[in-house]
């Protein structure tokens, strides 16, 4: 079923400039879950009926039940690029080996939770933004890019909910292309307002014709780029695909009686992408959609696709089912993806090298500084770690972060510094061993010996020591990692009370553990004995209060009613 192993995975992680740390960021509602779900069954861990529908990232009960995205889940994935694409990878990449170990962070939309956002992109390197292509560029679409950008992080973009705009607003094909268009103008904007493509990144904007914008249906698990169009009429036009690419997209059009390109439209002339992509695509959907059996029989045979046995009885019926299918074989949603992110997302030997002054604290030429920003498993360890993860165990935690530097192993002493640590003091700072180093794969969690730099992991043992985030190393005169910033901070309070006095000490205790567990919320005791909770908005404290009832307290407790709290300041002298 699963169609790699832990030692395979392990093997991987040494080649360096074959990893891919990506997280999928959006809008609340486009389709980030439904999309992993297509890249998680590519790797042979669902299976490829259930794509779409598992959400299989959303691990938690609540998740599933409110179908939203909560917490944050990290997936390891194994993929072997196709030696076809090899010419496309711009940057180093290692030779002989055409296997890529992709780390996917699945983040949720909701602005309650875009503490999660900002800590999974503190230990990725490149964003696979979502946008739907029916709703277009939202709010929460603008605040993770500009979040992402801030954190140099390389974007890609892809767009959702194809299947919406065919079937629900039956748009016409003029009409799609100018969508896309503006979409990708919109999301160019905001990347220009926040980054600049003269900076140590290079160019950030996405463009259809390089490859970097993925179009297609997470629900229906198919996808397609440029590239892939290209590659499918370029030895009938006996053009290049890098060529061909740049003429499927903009203002190019196709005359087909005199066979020429102009960029000017006129009698007869189509523009090329809906020529040449939309159209192929529209003939499917109408001949299924609108069962013309012996149209689409000839389809399928003019794409070579094959149903198999328990297919058979769909292709009878037409509709829906049949659709999803033959979209699912002729553009499989995970190999694109993939190949994407492969071809276009930085390993973690080129970010490091323009992440690393913004990542450390201390003195630019020390050996910490050295080894983040060659990505160096021989120098001294520095870890990051950006958030805890509850385990099946009550009240413990595995930390879960980024190895930037240095080798992390089961065992090993390091030093666990936390965000007030100073060097040269003693505060916030503890000498521990690490107990065990685990892999993180959605619900399961794989033991692992030891992790080198540039890959994510988790770790077991340290949650004593550290309250939320904090940085771990064995370089004695080494600085914190910078603690993240977040966009949001914790306005909503409620005092909680527990119903039975008697149980004051579990309330506390599992305020404690709470603290923990989210990056966002805060519990504070005031003056007046209450104990309060603090979080980013109304869901944000439901969740977290459900959490302390139900896992960390274990007790009936009482709440108020939420307050907003407000400051002043002085605006002017009078």
């Amino acid at each position: 079923m699963v169609n790699f192993t832990v030692d395979e995975i392990r093997g991987l992680m040494d080649k360096k400039k074959n990893i891919r740390n990506m997280s999928v960021i959006a809008h609340v509602d486009h389709g980030k879950s439904t999309l992993t779900d297509s890249l998680v069954c590519k790797a042979g861990i669902i299976a490829q009926q259930k794509a779409g529908e598992m959400r299989f990232t959303d691990t938690r009960k609540d998740e599933q039940e409110r179908c939203i995205t909560i917490k944050s889940t990290a997936i390891s994935l194994y993929y072997e690029l196709p030696a076809k694409d090899f010419s496309f990878i711009k940057q180093e990449r290692e030779p002989d080996i055409s296997h890529f170990l992709i780390n996917l962070i699945d983040s949720p939309g909701h602005v309650d939770f875009s503490s999660e956002v900002t800590a999974a992109l503190r230990v990725t390197d490149g964003a696979l933004v979502v946008v739907d292509c029916v709703s277009g560029v939202c709010v929460q679409t603008e605040t993770v890019l500009r979040q992402a950008i801030a954190e140099r992080i390389k974007p890609i973009l892809f767009m959702n909910k194809m299947d919406r705009a065919l079937l629900e607003l039956q748009l016409q094909q003029e009409d799609l292309f100018q969508t896309f268009q503006r979409i990708v103008e919109n999301v160019n904007v905001i990347i220009a307002t926040y980054g600049d493509d003269s900076g140590p990144m290079g160019e950030l904007q996405v463009d259809p014709t390089k490859g970097t914008v993925g179009f297609g249906a997470g629900l229906h698990g198919w996808a397609f780029t440029l590239k892939e169009f290209a590659e499918m009429y370029a030895s009938k036009f006996k053009i290049e695909v890098d060529k061909l690419m740049k003429r499927l997209w903009g203002d190019n059009f196709f005359s087909a009686s005199e066979k020429k390109w102009s960029k000017t439209g006129g009698e007869g002339y189509v523009r090329g992408f809906c020529q040449f992509v939309l159209d192929p695509i529209f003939k499917v959907f109408r001949a299924i959609m609108d069962c013309k059996k012996d149209e689409y029989l000839a389809l399928l045979d003019k794409l070579n696709i094959k149903l198999q046995g328990d297919d058979r009885d769909k292709l009878e019926e037409g509709g829906k089912p049949l659709l999803k299918l033959v979209m699912k074989q002729w553009l499989p949603a995970g190999d694109v993806l993939l190949t994407m992110i492969a071809i276009h997302l930085p390993s973690p030997v080129v970010a490091q090298k323009y992440r690393a002054e913004l990542l450390y604290e201390g003195p630019q030429d020390d050996e910490a500084f050295m080894g983040i920003k060659n990505c160096d498993s021989n120098a001294p360890l520095m870890m990051y770690i950006s958030k805890m993860v509850p385990t099946s165990d009550k009240g413990r935690f595995y930390a879960f972060g980024r190895v930037f530097s240095g080798v992390v192993q089961t065992g090993q002493k390091a030093r666990i510094m936390g965000p007030n640590y100073v060097p040269g003091k003693k505060e916030d700072l503890y000498v521990k061993s690490i107990q065990r180093t685990i892999l993180m794969m959605g619900r399961y969690t794989e033991p692992i010996e030891d992790v080198p730099c540039g890959n994510i992991c988790g770790l077991v043992g340290v949650d004593q020591y550290l309250v939320k985030t904090g940085t771990i190393t064995t370089f004695e005169n080494a600085h914190n990692l910078r603690v993240m910033k977040f966009s949001v901070s914790p306005v909503v309070r409620v005092a909680v009370e527990p119903k039975n006095p008697a149980d004051l000490p579990k309330l506390v205790e599992g305020l404690k553990r709470l603290a923990k567990s989210d990056p966002m919320v805060q519990c504070i005791i005031e003056e007046s004995g209450e104990h309060i909770v603090a979080g980013a908005g109304e869901l944000h404290l439901e969740i977290c209060l459900k959490d302390l009832e139900e896992d960390h307290a274990c007790i009936p407790i009482k709440v108020s009613d939420p307050v907003v709290s407000y400051r002043e300041t002085v605006s002017e002298e009078s």
